[in-house]
């Protein structure tokens, strides 16, 4: 298991309820190809914006009623109408997808977080629309649970996105810890770097006090899918551990979960 943007997805997941694993395999499939669209490939920018512009031509025909010729649109239109999903989700996610293919820096945490709540919460948010559970405040917990494994995404991916010119870390944390994106770019000795250790401690425990701020919405969350939000949220906050059990040296060693942490989610998930 990896925290990813849309690797929590419970695509196949035994404790999701058997009538909406289709809808949710759907939902998973729109975000999963949209955001390959952004990164995966040799597409030019060009090439690539146009392609998430399609994506965005089909959810406004969604939107207005009309019918699509596009498998996987006419499959998320029945989805989005069936379960009255907020469209406007969807195309927050595009927004996101497009600003990833523009953007390479961050000048500072406000301005990722804006990135976050279009590129993770959206997620959360069609989600507990999907399970009726939409409410102002769990949509408050959501949206801390899918802005904290975002940034765990991006805490745990360093060496993955410098590969694509891209730095999360904010710019002016890099400044505060005595740190330049030069040297994330060249990065062969960073990581016995006291500043980089520093750093990435303080984004570790930014991204874990965001994570136990939301918590409260495993317990608020009903049945079988309360505990797989149990497991989720236990997953990103045992990569932010690994980050912290490898000093940081994520450009060597990237933290993810084996088999061997399983049985540490789960009873701490059973007891929360």
């Amino acid at each position: 298991m990896t925290i990813n943007h849309y690797e929590n997805f419970p695509v196949a997941s035994w404790l999701i309820p058997a009538h909406l694993r289709p809808a949710i395999r759907t939902i998973y499939a729109f975000a999963r190809s949209a955001d390959d669209i952004a990164d995966e490939g040799d597409a030019n920018e060009e090439q690539r914006l146009s392609a998430l512009q399609n994506y965005e031509y089909q959810l406004q025909l969604i939107a207005q009623g009309k019918p699509t010729q596009q498998a996987l649109f006419q499959d998320l239109a029945e989805v989005i109408h069936r379960h009255q999903l907020p469209i406007h989700a969807f195309s927050d996610l595009l927004s996101a997808f497009k600003q990833d293919v523009n953007t390479k820096r961050y000048a500072d945490f406000s301005s990722l977080l804006n990135y976050c709540q279009r590129s993770a919460n959206p997620v959360g948010r069609i989600m507990l629309a999907l399970f009726d559970a939409d409410s102002a405040e769990n949509i408050h917990y959501s949206d801390q649970i899918c802005s904290a494994l975002q940034l765990i995404n991006f805490w745990q991916d360093v060496a993955i996105d410098i590969q694509k010119q891209r730095i999360y870390l904010p710019q002016e944390d890099l400044f505060r810890f005595g740190l330049s994106s030069d040297d994330i770019t060249n990065n062969d000795q960073l990581h016995n770097s006291l500043a980089w250790r520093n750093l990435m401690q303080f984004q570790v425990e930014r991204a874990r006090q965001m994570m136990v701020d939301g918590s409260p919405l495993c317990r608020r969350i009903p049945g079988r899918f309360g505990y797989e939000l149990r497991m989720v949220v236990q997953g990103g906050l045992r990569i932010l551990e690994k980050i912290e059990q490898v000093n940081a040296n994520v450009f060597y060693q990237r933290p993810k979960i084996s088999k061997w942490d399983a049985p540490i989610m789960i009873w701490r998930a059973l007891k929360m």
